[in-house]
């Protein structure tokens, strides 16, 4: 099924239709099982007259108003069917209304080389064909659940662990996140706050945590199938130990439209940023003034916070990750065991090559997408 990349625009045309006078268009938009789950009455209803006998409609802008992507650290990825039936009218009579289409929407995108209506059509909705994570975080990656039919991790050549998928006609199985964690926790400290305990962090800990890596693996693969023809994927998986700085994991919407996770190693420098509506107040009293009074008053003072990032070292293979993640409009970091909204600071971005560059690092700004304090009224 071709799927609706809804920051891109997406033509439905009729064709050269010779005598064509005007054509209509029924758009179903919803959610839940698919055909079944589908409205009784249209979501759209638009009429094109004819331009040489030709009519084209762009919807995903339409479309896009009905997709809402949240994350809490659960990951689900907002997904839309979209059904359509048009009915030509040609030398002024009206035609028998067509067969419905099928599509589903997400908040993908494609780029200008990818020409007209990108479908993305991976398995793995992702670019990048390695993974770097914490040594002791989950691998959580998306895949196309309707191609896909299983994923294995392996160490060492050996299967440690298998993942069988199930095709589903509900919108939100469409897109399936496979990870080898628990309950989305990305660290040992996690996992025990989580299940109600209390971290104790003293260097017994701290060693057996450098002793083993939780669900350990090296390489993942995705098995699927693709045009009657069954193919692998493979991922390769490398763990990063960080002792001297703390990491942290964004997660921001990819070109697929489903969430993908960056984890930034090094450095992590915090700046506050503050701003302020003040008065000349006048504090004169019986020929006289208290000199402890503001004349200068703040009526309004209000706070915004940024974080400035480091990579640490990453392959040239992530050069269109973090091209993704520039382009993101919609981002969240995990702090203290909270999934926070953020926004991209940093406007431009130098790719970089191993060739050039040696050590790949980048730096990238983002803002939190709230004011420090509480003023949510």
């Amino acid at each position: 099924m071709s799927n609706i990349n809804v920051r891109s625009p997406y033509y439905i045309t009729t064709g050269t239709v010779t005598g064509l006078n005007s054509t209509t268009i029924e758009i179903y938009i919803y959610t839940g099982a698919r055909i079944t789950g589908r409205p009784s009455t249209p979501t759209y209803k638009l009429e094109g007259f004819a331009i040489k006998n030709e009519v084209t409609f762009e919807v995903s802008e339409l479309i896009k108003d009905y997709i809402s992507q949240t994350f809490t650290g659960t990951y689900s990825t907002s997904i839309l069917w979209v059904d359509y039936r048009t009915t030509q009218t040609i030398n002024g009579v009206a035609q028998t209304i067509s067969g419905y289409t099928y599509r589903k929407a997400l908040n993908g995108y494609g780029y200008f080389e990818d020409g007209a209506n990108p479908q993305n059509d991976n398995a793995v909705y992702i670019s990048n064909d390695i993974i770097l994570k914490l040594d002791d975080s989950p691998v959580v990656f998306p895949v196309d659940n309707s191609i896909t039919s299983s994923v294995a991790y392996l160490l060492n050549g050996e299967i440690v662990r298998t993942v069988n998928l199930t095709q589903s006609s509900l919108s939100s199985e469409q897109v399936r996140y496979i990870t080898n964690g628990v309950d989305g926790a990305d660290s040992f400290e996690d996992r025990v706050v989580q299940s109600g305990g209390t971290f104790e962090d003293n260097v017994c800990i701290v060693e057996f945590e450098d002793e083993f890596i939780f669900m350990d693996c090296d390489s993942i693969h995705v098995s699927y199938s693709q045009g009657g023809v069954s193919k692998v994927k493979i991922l390769k998986v490398q763990n990063v130990e960080e002792c001297k700085y703390e990491p942290y994991k964004v997660t921001f919407v990819n070109k697929f439209g489903a969430l993908q996770d960056i984890w930034f190693f090094k450095r992590t420098n915090k700046t506050l940023t503050t701003k302020k509506e003040s008065f000349k107040r006048n504090i004169v009293s019986g020929a006289s003034y208290s000199i402890n009074k503001h004349q200068d008053t703040i009526l309004t003072k209000q706070g915004s916070e940024k974080l400035t990032l480091n990579t640490g070292y990453y392959p040239e293979a992530y050069n269109d990750v973090f091209k993704q993640l520039e382009l993101s409009e919609e981002c969240w970091i995990e702090i203290d065991f909270k999934t926070l909204p953020i926004n991209i600071a940093s406007t431009s971005l130098a790719y970089k090559t191993q060739l050039n560059d040696k050590i790949i690092n980048y730096t990238i700004e983002v803002e939190f997408a709230n004011n420090t304090i509480n003023d949510i009224r």
